[in-house]
């Protein structure tokens, strides 16, 4: 019987700790990635970095200076009558703004989804105001209810003139630190003109979802006896959940941050009433040269959305393992 020759150890080695060469594909991939990578690594986190560092600086004025100030400028801001204003304003607007944003886009989609007549020209219209800027969206609204103009001219007839954004009472108020704690009327005007925007994404996201609901589901629960309400409360909107929770984070990204539509309806307003921290961001910075301060106020902002953000990334990493 012939011997078997037994495979040398140095080749069994060799071919064990081979590395394999990367392949021109994967080489390009690394090409192509590469300066998007090294883009947002210095213009997102290290511009991100750099606002850290100046928020722990006394550079207050045009002459920089990077000596260290420790929590300094945040304590003055915790402790500044606009700044306090300011987090009022932006708790009550995001409540009010994902809570109407979510409410208007699931019955709207909810219409949609009966398969009514020229569906698509209402689709359009819905999702119209999407394609504008809230910048534009902040002047219209700021000439459709304006207190001398606008819809005030057919309301004057029925004994009505709301201030609108000009108001400066608050809704249901007490002291609380420096300021009135609850909500400004003036703010209720920019959350009619947010929501306005803003329905139409939400409106696209829950009609894509019923329209994943496979009918044998629905009819399933009809043969079982339940209504349309049961149905609606006990399968259909349990199934829209994720979508809901999208809507939640992403709506609640643009209210934490939002700016161009405040700065372009209303401004501060009179007793900053609609002030909310972008704006007294933009005006710390760039109008009054503390950068320091407003620096601190960008990190606050980071770390608000951020509080809704990671954990919603995490969770999402997770379910997709």
């Amino acid at each position: 019987m012939p011997s078997v020759k037994p495979y040398p150890q140095q080749n069994m080695v060799s071919v064990l700790t081979k590395k394999k060469k990367p392949s021109s594909d994967h080489l390009m991939a690394i090409a192509f990635i590469l300066p998007s990578f090294l883009l947002i690594l210095i213009f997102v986190y290290g511009f991100i970095g750099w606002t850290g560092y100046v928020s722990f600086s006394h550079w207050n004025s045009l002459v920089p200076d990077f000596s260290f100030a420790g929590l300094k400028n945040y304590l003055y801001l915790f402790q500044d009558f606009r700044f306090q204003a300011d987090l009022r304003n932006s708790l009550f607007f995001s409540v009010l703004f994902i809570g109407f944003v979510i409410l208007s886009g699931m019955c709207l989609a909810i219409l949609l989804d009966q398969k009514i007549k020229a569906e698509p020209v209402f689709r359009n219209l819905f999702f119209f105001p999407m394609a504008l800027s809230f910048v534009v969206t902040g002047v219209v609204w700021q000439w459709l209810l304006n207190p001398s103009t606008g819809v005030n001219l057919f309301l004057t007839k029925l004994g009505l003139s709301p201030k609108w954004y000009t108001d400066t009472s608050i809704l249901a108020g007490f002291e609380w630190g420096r300021i009135e704690f609850g909500i400004p009327v003036a703010l209720i005007a920019v959350v009619i003109a947010a929501v306005w925007q803003m329905t139409g994404f939400s409106l696209a996201m829950y009609l894509a979802g019923l329209r994943g609901i496979p009918d044998e589901v629905r009819e399933a629960a009809r043969m079982d006896g339940a209504t349309e309400i049961q149905l609606y409360r006990k399968i259909i909107l349990p199934l829209l959940q994720p979508i809901t929770v999208s809507v939640i984070i992403i709506m609640a990204h643009i209210s934490l941050k939002i700016f161009d539509l405040i700065y372009a309806m209303t401004g501060p307003g009179a007793n900053f009433v609609t002030d909310v921290p972008g704006v007294y961001m933009f005006e710390t910075t760039f109008r009054g040269n503390y950068y320091a301060n407003g620096a601190a106020i960008a990190i606050i902002m980071l770390v608000s959305v951020a509080i809704f953000i990671v954990p919603y990334l995490i969770h999402s990493r997770k379910a997709e393992k």
